[in-house]
């Protein structure tokens, strides 16, 4: 575990500097001083005579905009547009022109009257940019961009930059850069922990799962939002679309099921039912984003609604609720919440601001803040992750001691009751002549003289102190329980709870318990603590697959019934009436002295015990005491 700890760290170490150092340096490129034009214009539709039709437009039709600014909102009726800005007089030898952001999904450049680009998307993507060249004879001509799109945004919003085509194809190729490495190495760690997942024992596997799932739908995410893939390879546009969807329809319920496993494991139904809504919404989308492709995007709009705006208030429902909880277990002293929430808010906050200007901006604005969000998260996710690890091994050491020192009590036991069975057919068998020789010692003393009598009347005390002796053989073969105090019955399971429930997981199964807090019996803590691990013990080494335990109690015609039911291999009937005698097991290196202890504590206690059992389907014990009430 710690290798794999420090291959996390590292891994996410170079992740954050390569992705800080990129992103630097792409800004950087970004700052240089580069030329812009002054001002363009913008017209909406597509007047008649296409490209003449526009150069002889009036004025009146062109909106004029200073450069920097945003496109004017798209009218609702239009899905075309023109811009138009004007080269300068002079233009130096290999010069070119950069648009950063462009809103729409067909896209035609022209200088003059000649065509020099033209990008085509057959997919729900309406965010691109555009890098062309420029000669010295282009200077003084007038620039045309034909857009149009079938979705809700149309238009320009960025700088249009103007400078040496070899530095703007700088910042077009470093622009999205740190987005696709960072995906990348969230891929590849990814798959890292898929394989590493081959080596881990069950209870281990789930979390491990989850967080490769985060990882790898991560990493899909960061290359597929990129425009530079849509720019560059836009006969994949389809798939890096899809990819994009359905990464973050996985994420999403994959985020909250984490949550659920590693902190709440079932106390809140709340976050269980919101986990089962993600997955059903997420199946839904899925299934709709496959309906929408198949039929050449003829749902677009509704589609766009239901994966963008009612998946963003979804998932702002989702960071409030896990906020929440974490807020609620903190204050509870979980420290493993603390640096969750810490991870959390970072990645809610950043993702939050991110939605608060996309819908501010009218669905312009590009995300950007939830990137540096996610890798946080991510690292605190492995963060936790680390300490669970640690803390499951810590468990299982002290388990290790705890069920050691439990063994070495539990066989001193057993060879206790061996002996004292023994003792007890010794005695029993010795005490009878005892009494007969110092009867008729009786007899000859008060026949005798005085002399004989003395030595009569010592043979007779040594028989009585050697009666004494087999008495107390015969107390230790039928032990009572002196020490009996008033026990709760949810305390006692409580505390070995911290004992049973690791080795349950160690075979891959769990235990559930439900105890009222009012049940009390009296009798001996650690002999009832015995009878429960003992018979526990044996649930847990009847598991097969999926293995469960369910422990429960109540109160019932004035005595407390206690119920431990497994989905275990069964017992046969006749195996049944079997149990509790000695040397008696259905185990193939059983003794059968566990249960005949068993058996005898309850039986001390003035309980009773039953078994339940039908073969390949589980066993249930119930055990009943009487019940004391308590003033």
């Amino acid at each position: 575990m710690k290798q794999l700890s420090q291959v996390f760290w590292k891994t996410m170490l170079v992740m954050v500097i390569c992705y800080g150092f990129m992103t630097s340096h792409a800004y950087a490129v970004d700052q240089v001083d580069m030329k812009a034009i002054p001002e363009w214009s913008i017209m909406w539709g597509d007047p008649p005579g296409g490209l003449e039709g526009v150069s002889t437009a009036s004025p009146n039709q062109w909106i004029k905009i200073n450069n920097g600014k945003s496109s004017p909102e798209k009218p609702e009726e239009v899905s075309s547009a023109w811009i138009r800005l004007q080269l300068p007089s002079k233009v130096p030898k290999d010069y070119g022109i950069y648009i950063e952001g462009i809103h729409a999904q067909n896209l035609w450049v022209y200088i003059g009257d000649r065509l020099v680009r033209e990008t085509k998307f057959d997919f729900p993507v309406d965010s691109q940019r555009s890098l062309f060249s420029i000669s010295s004879e282009d200077g003084g001509e007038t620039v045309y961009l034909k857009l149009e799109t079938s979705m809700g945004r149309l238009g320009i919003h960025s700088a249009i930059k103007l400078d040496d085509y070899t530095a703007l194809t700088r910042t077009f190729v470093l622009q999205d850069l740190p987005d696709i490495i960072l995906g990348c190495a969230f891929l590849f760690m990814s798959a890292s922990m898929l394989i590493c997942s081959f080596f881990l024992k069950k209870s281990q596997l789930t979390n491990w799962v989850l967080v490769s799932i985060l990882n790898l739908t991560l990493g899909f995410i960061f290359i597929t939002y990129s425009s530079f893939m849509y720019a560059n390879f836009t006969n994949y546009g389809d798939l890096f679309s899809a990819l994009f969807d359905m990464s973050l329809a996985i994420f999403l319920p994959a985020l909250t099921y984490f949550f659920e496993k590693i902190f709440d494991d079932g106390k809140y139904k709340l976050i269980r039912w919101f986990r089962k809504f993600q997955v059903l919404y997420s199946i839904f989308l899925i299934t709709f984003m496959l309906v929408n492709q198949l039929s050449n995007y003829r749902f677009n709009k509704v589609y766009f609604f239901a994966s963008v705006t009612v998946l963003g208030f979804i998932m702002i429902s989702q960071f409030i609720l896990m906020i929440v909880c974490s807020i609620i277990l903190v204050r509870r002293g979980n420290k493993e919440a603390i640096i969750f929430l810490s991870g959390f808010v970072m990645l809610a906050f950043m993702s939050t601001l991110d939605l608060i200007y996309f819908y501010a901006s009218s669905q312009n604005y590009q995300f950007f803040f939830w990137k540096w969000g996610v890798v946080g998260f991510i690292i605190v996710i492995v963060v936790v992750l680390g300490r669970r690890f640690a803390i499951n091994q810590e468990h299982m050491i002290n388990y290790s001691k705890e069920l050691e020192f439990y063994n070495h009590q539990l066989q001193l036991s057993e060879k206790m009751e061996i002996i004292s069975a023994l003792a007890a057919s010794v005695a029993h068998e010795v005490r009878n002549p005892l009494q007969v020789t110092r009867g008729f010692l009786q007899l000859v003393a008060a026949r005798t003289d005085d002399k004989n009598k003395e030595y009569m009347g010592i043979a007779i005390e040594e028989l009585d102190r050697a009666s004494v002796i087999i008495t107390d053989f015969l107390t230790f073969a039928k032990p009572q329980l002196d020490d009996l105090v008033d026990l709760n019955v949810s305390k006692e399971i409580s505390q070995i709870e911290g004992i049973i429930v690791p080795l349950a997981t160690l075979h891959g199964g769990r235990i559930t318990v439900s105890v009222p807090n009012d049940l009390h019996i009296q009798g001996n803590s650690s002999k009832l603590k015995q009878v429960l691990i003992n018979i526990i013990k044996n649930s847990i080494e009847a598991f097969q697959v999926d293995g469960q335990i369910h422990i429960w109690a109540y109160l019932k015609n004035d005595e407390v019934y206690i119920h431990i039911k497994d989905n275990g291999e069964g017992i046969e009937p006749a195996q049944l009436i079997k149990l509790g005698e000695p040397y008696y097991s259905t185990k193939t290196k059983g003794t059968g002295l566990g249960l005949m202890i068993t058996f005898r504590i309850i039986e001390i206690m003035k309980g009773h015990i039953e078994f339940k059992s039908q073969k390949y389907i589980g066993t249930e014990v119930i055990i009943r005491f009487p019940a004391i009430t308590i003033k």
